[in-house]
């Protein structure tokens, strides 16, 4: 019994009429990524915010509990939880120092400037250049 013999058992019992339609592969584009660290850095300090609120929020749940409690333990989860809410503050600031420095302006000047300095009197320094000296001039 072939394929096609199941479907037409089917049909029948069902009393419908069916038809093979051919498929055609629907290929999907990813979508594209936007390169735009603005947008990136404000949704990075909406979560860091929310994150840092969040603990502050878990922080005085978890300090009431150490203290109704005593438990070692949670005050061991505190100082934890307190840890984790300050690196997540540290993080926003780290952020921020990035975005400082993507926005600046990169500086193309010179980065050493060599000056030349004569100490002396313009008595010496015309019998300088008269001998040549500093003109590089061999007589």
């Amino acid at each position: 019994m072939t394929n096609i013999e199941k479907y037409d058992a089917i049909e029948k019992s069902l009393n419908i009429e069916t038809k093979i339609v051919s498929q055609e592969k629907i290929i999907e584009s990813s979508p594209k990524i936007e390169n735009d660290p603005q947008k990136d850095y404000e949704y990075s300090r909406g979560n860091l915010y929310n994150l840092i609120s969040k603990g502050q929020e878990a922080i005085d749940g978890i300090l009431e509990l150490a203290q109704e409690s005593g438990h070692p333990r949670a005050y061991e989860v505190a100082g934890q939880l307190i840890k984790s809410v300050g690196d997540v503050t540290d993080k926003l600031l780290d952020l921020q120092k990035k975005m400082r420095d993507l926005d600046a302006p990169t500086k193309n000047g010179p980065t050493t400037v060599n000056n030349a300095l004569f100490v002396g009197s313009t008595s010496e320094l015309s019998k300088l250049i008269k001998q040549g000296l500093l003109n590089n001039i061999e007589e």
